[in-house]
């Protein structure tokens, strides 16, 4: 059954792929895969492969590649991406030796891929379950490793129609999960092999966060200073308390412009999920009587002279139109806000909690434990409505010991929560 899904799969990207733009960069690159496995593999190394579904997951195994590589570098690394959200972004990094899409997972590509790529061992992150990967694998004696991966009982491996499917998860060698409910729910499958040592996330927003802090500044951060008109960052420059929007959509817009529109006092950063022409003039359009800049504009302009200050009625918006920027801007933050929460989930809350602010996000966040765990902190608030956001802002407004509470709150649940990449590379038998 598996399989006939997988070929119907196929099909429909296939057709999908005429009509949009990033269903079709995803199919070409999964057809192009075997042609860059076939000029790049090196016959006589030894390959430790990694799969990132997307961007996010790709910045869960991060820290994991980069300490491997240091530690081992005898291994090369091969990293491969289902989404074009993370391979587009990512496929010049310089931390992997091979990056690729990973072809579709029908029985044929992953014997060809398998025996191309002949890896010694193999980490997939968080959700990440290929079927025919995982088996071939197994057949083969290839450690596998799932790597802050996290289980609930909605899942189907945990329901009465999910027998056949469950039977993947015995391909793995080891588990490294995030909590210890994951743990549990494993066990009610006789699966036994599994370590409770958190998210490696945390390590990653904790690297992001010393390398931004180091002696050299980055380009995007004297930018950024340029456009706040201060040579360091700061929560709240020239008195001014700045307010930053990570992957925003469309719902999340219409609450915290709405609000922001009576308080021009505040500075905005915004950084939309989507960065299309039509999403940004979107967002201008919103901000009408505003002074409006887009990142990408002051970039180019370099930092040949300050940034004359703005006199008009209204306040102060930056537009980040470029990726890869997002979690080392939340550090000019006084409050952040976590787009998605209004539409399928929210996005990364840990990269903006990491630099000690507060983080407000929509309803949608029950699935993810560091939005439950920095609501229970006091790191994280939940907002509802725009009288839930309005009610909020009021109060971290006329309360800084609140926010500064708040934001240390975040801060130290961060902290707290370090250390999984040394647990997993101490573990695997390399």
């Amino acid at each position: 059954m598996y399989n006939i899904i997988i070929y119907l799969y196929q099909l429909g990207v296939a057709i999908a792929s005429l009509f949009n733009e990033k269903v079709r960069k995803m199919w070409r690159g999964e057809r192009d895969a075997f042609r860059v496995l076939r000029e790049q593999v090196d016959p006589e190394a030894k390959y430790v492969w990694f799969h990132a579904a997307s961007l996010g997951e790709f910045e869960q195994g991060r820290p994991l590649m980069e300490q491997l590589r240091r530690e081992h570098p005898e291994y090369k690394i091969l990293l491969t991406f289902f989404s074009p959200s993370g391979y587009e972004v990512r496929k010049n990094y310089e931390g992997a030796d091979i990056i690729c899409y990973l072809p579709l997972d029908t029985i044929t590509n992953a014997r060809r891929f398998l025996r191309t790529i002949r890896p010694v061992m193999a980490f997939f992150i968080k959700y990440e379950f290929w079927y025919n990967y995982l088996h071939i694998l197994k057949h083969r004696n290839v450690p596998v490793y799932s790597v802050s991966s996290i289980f609930r009982p909605d899942q189907i491996f945990f329901k009465w129609y999910g027998k056949q499917y469950k039977l993947v998860l015995n391909c793995f060698t080891h588990f490294y999960v995030q909590n210890e409910v994951s743990r549990e729910l494993l066990a009610t499958l006789g699966i036994t092999d599994v370590s409770v040592v958190g998210d490696t996330r945390f390590d990653r927003v904790l690297q992001i966060k010393q390398a931004v802090e180091a002696p050299l500044s980055s380009p995007e951060g004297d930018t950024i200073a340029r456009w706040l008109g201060n040579e360091a960052p700061s929560g709240a420059v020239g008195g001014a308390p700045v307010f930053v929007a990570g992957s925003s959509w469309p719902p999340d817009e219409e609450i915290f412009i709405r609000y922001f529109m009576q308080h021009p006092e505040w500075k905005l950063i915004i950084a939309p999920h989507v960065i299309g022409e039509d999403h940004l003039q979107q967002i201008e359009s919103k901000l009408q009587g505003w002074h409006v800049e887009r990142y990408s504009k002051l970039a180019a302009q370099g930092d040949s002279a300050p940034l004359a200050p703005w006199r008009g009625v209204g306040g102060e918006a930056l537009i980040i139109d470029c990726f890869g920027l997002l979690s080392s801007i939340y550090r000019y933050a006084t409050v952040a806000y976590i787009g998605g929460g209004f539409g399928v989930s929210i996005h990364n809350t840990v990269e903006a909690a990491v630099w000690g602010v507060p983080v407000i996000f929509g309803p949608n966040n029950q699935k993810f434990q560091e939005a439950q765990e920095l609501k229970a902190c006091g790191g994280g608030i939940e907002i509802k409505s725009y009288d839930d956001f309005a009610a909020c802002m009021n109060r971290l407004s006329a309360n800084a010991d609140e926010t500064a509470c708040r934001g240390k709150a975040a801060g130290d649940y961060v902290m707290g929560k370090a250390g999984a990449t040394a647990k997993v590379l101490k573990d695997v038998n390399l």
